[in-house]
């Protein structure tokens, strides 16, 4: 039967949550061993949406993102030093977990669309977490790493909204759209819900952001490509299963899954 009781969920504030002193000597000390032995990375999550934002999020989990290549050393590190260590999906994501503290080693997103590279770790700027200098990811990827996270039970646009609101939309947007790439719709999108949630600050976005995508999308409805590939399992699997399992709609998600293992196990193997 379901449980009619109302779950509170979270409520965002700029109230610092309270880390324990154990979950913070366990994130320093994951810190300063990645750091110490020289393997590139920034940090992302709770911590990057306060850095551009002043936004706090509770959270049990470090989120650290890195390039692929680097994730195998990475996990040698953390096992030597206690911790319990699992890929739990080649394409994005491995995790570490010591006395109940998780870090999330990223390496994209679950839909294969986007990958990280050493790019993400230039163009990061350092900050102050837990009194420790780090590199924290910039606007441009948090917000490229948030723009398909819009499954039903999780929807990262509020986050973008206020990464923008927060930083007054200075920051590189050739580079957010770039990283985008074939699939700026999804940026326009955002940046359409921005502009209804903050209509006195829609400056916040330039005014040739505005027009670059205004006018490729009056391209697109001018001259609909027909042979385009349906890509709504690229925004939700389970919501759109219908249109790949009964409605024969191509499955570009499992594609780009499958590509992206792909080039994983021949980088391994080459290794």
């Amino acid at each position: 039967m379901p449980d009619d009781r109302e779950i509170a969920l979270p409520v965002s504030s700029s109230t610092p949550p309270v880390f324990c002193k154990q979950q913070e000597s366990l994130f320093c000390e994951v810190i300063q061993l990645l750091e110490g032995n020289h393997v590139p990375f920034v940090i992302s999550g709770a911590f990057a949406l306060h850095e551009h934002t002043g936004i706090w999020r509770d959270t049990k989990d470090l989120d650290l993102f890195l390039p692929p290549q680097e994730v195998g050393r990475a996990l040698t590190l953390l096992e030597k030093d206690g911790f319990e260590t699992e890929v739990l999906d080649s394409v994005w994501l491995a995790k570490a977990k010591r006395d109940g503290f998780f870090v999330d080693l990223i390496t994209g997103m679950s839909n294969a669309v986007l990958r990280v590279d050493y790019s993400w770790i230039r163009h990061a700027s350092r900050s102050e977490v837990f009194g420790l200098s780090v590199r924290v990811l910039a606007p441009e990827e948090l917000i490229a790493s948030k723009i398909f996270v819009t499954r039903r039970e999780r929807f990262d646009g509020a986050d973008i909204c206020h990464v923008i609101y927060g930083t007054k939309g200075e920051f590189n947007w050739q580079r957010l759209i770039s990283l985008i790439g074939d699939h700026w719709e999804m940026l326009f999108w955002s940046l359409v819900l921005y502009h209804y949630i903050y209509p006195a600050n829609s400056d916040y976005v330039p005014p040739e952001i505005w027009k670059e995508l205004v006018q490729r999308f009056s391209v697109e409805l001018a001259h609909p490509n027909t042979g385009a590939n349906f890509r709504g399992s690229l925004i939700d699997d389970k919501m759109f299963a219908i249109d790949v399992a009964e409605w024969g709609k191509r499955n570009i998600l499992e594609e780009l899954r499958e590509k992206a293992e792909l080039i994983h196990r021949e980088k391994k193997e080459a290794a």
